[in-house]
């Protein structure tokens, strides 16, 4: 094949489909699980801290370290097989054991990860879960096991894989902190198919505790969105009355407004993080065909019971959310044109008085303007007047006569002036 280059990151996508291999588990054995999430802004948190943590752990152990920026990491601590993983939100530590140990779900198997290296971790735990994996053995002895491990009322359990395997989990928190998950496996199931097995249901757990933190969130805003729905519904009522209040009101809806908005970005990530979880718990549920073991519950019946309604509280919390914005954003719209409206008929009227002022100003004006002609005249008429009196005694003429002659004259003179200037000022021309 011709030399042609290859775009910067094919090699990288390519590996990444193969970047979290499913681990090899050969039964009898046992498995804890770790799920650690930084309490706030977990997705923008500082990932270095999360392989020095692992680091950390390895070191422990002599264990060799990962290569740098690794988001995954699978290798031997002791006898123990680790199995990390660096998620958006959370990281997960997976220590798979040999054997089935002194008694089922002994709590000091997590003293494979020391406590001072967990008080050190960059985060809380999410969840943690015991796995206890074992040769599949007569039914009896499955119910028993059934009975003294987990809690009746919340049980699981179902047959999975075509009967490769029996799974069963409470999904409750046990004395020592820790969620019990159980896997019969038959011996002819590989050491791939039961590492599949095992990592799906330590998903499932995982998936579903970060899901519920949506519908925690939710919980938390809850109370307010109800009281900015009164309040919304409030204001569109005042808007319907029209009582002269507009402006007030316009401000108290854009006020609503800006909340809202500012609700649904703090709580857009996490909603649009708990529709992805879900469908992952969905997805790996799915994938293990469950048949009913027994007439017991299966792992979708006990979601479906339990799980979906919190979820659908998530759902139906985010599209009246989505909703009250909409509506928000409509009502102040229409409220803005409402007062915009208004203001138009205001300016409206402002400008028909303005209209009337000028009218009248124009008027006194002209009244002013004439008696201005009066008033010059009189005093241009005594002015010719003592300028012309030497000659009116050359002519026959008595002041009176010759003043009165000059009346006319003198008047038309002035107005002819005045107008003059009149015309210029409104027409703007230059000063006489």
């Amino acid at each position: 094949m011709p030399p042609i280059q290859d775009h910067p990151l094919r090699y990288k996508l390519a590996n990444e489909l193969h970047a979290r291999p499913f681990p090899s588990l050969s039964a009898p054995c046992r498995a804890v699980f770790l799920a650690v999430k930084r309490p706030k802004d977990a997705a923008s948190r500082d990932r270095a801290l999360d392989l020095d943590h692992l680091k950390a752990l390895l070191d422990r152990y002599g264990a060799a370290h990962p290569q740098p920026g690794a988001t995954h990491y699978s290798g031997q601590i002791g006898q123990h097989t680790l199995k990390w993983e660096q998620h958006t939100e959370f990281v997960t530590y997976t220590v798979f054991m040999p054997g089935l140990g002194d008694k089922p779900f002994d709590p000091s198997d997590f003293n494979v990860f020391p406590t001072d290296w967990l008080m050190d971790a960059p985060g809380v735990r999410v969840t943690s879960a015991m796995l206890r994996i074992e040769l599949r053995p007569e039914e009896s002895e499955i119910d028993a096991h059934l009975s003294d491990w987990f809690v009746p009322e919340s049980l699981a359990v179902s047959q999975v894989l075509g009967d490769d395997a029996v799974i069963a989990g409470d999904f409750r928190i046990d004395q020592s902190g820790h969620q019990r998950f159980a896997i019969f496996a038959r011996e002819r199931v590989g050491e791939r198919r039961a590492g599949r097995i095992a990592q799906r249901v330590c998903e499932i757990e995982t998936y579903k505790a970060m899901s519920m933190l949506g519908f925690t969130r939710v919980r938390e805003v809850s109370p307010r969105l109800g009281e900015m729905d009164a309040e919304l519904m409030r204001l569109m009522e005042l808007m319907a009355n029209d009582d002269g209040h507009e402006e007030s009101t316009l401000r108290a809806l854009l006020q609503v407004s800006t909340e809202l908005e500012s609700l649904s970005a703090r709580t857009s990530f996490r909603m649009g993080a708990t529709g992805a979880y879900e469908a992952i718990v969905n997805q790996r549920i799915a994938v293990l065909r469950e048949e009913h073991y027994k007439g017991r519950q299966t792992f979708a019946e006990f979601m479906m019971r339990r799980y979906d309604p919190a979820m659908r509280t998530v759902k139906s919390a985010g599209v009246r959310l989505d909703n009250m914005v909409a509506r928000a954003t409509r009502a102040a719209d229409l409220l803005r044109t409402q007062v915009e409206v208004g203001r138009s008929a205001q300016n409206q009227q402002l400008l028909h008085s303005m209209n009337q002022r000028a009218e009248l100003q124009l008027r006194l004006q002209e009244t002013v303007e004439g008696l201005s002609v009066v008033a010059i005249s009189y005093y241009a008429v005594s002015l010719v007047g003592y300028l012309l009196y030497p000659l009116a005694g050359a002519i026959g003429l008595s002041k009176g006569m010759m003043t009165s002659l000059t009346v006319l004259p003198v008047v038309a003179v002035v107005w002819w002036m005045i107008r003059r200037i009149k015309h210029k000022v409104e027409k703007g021309g230059p000063d006489l």
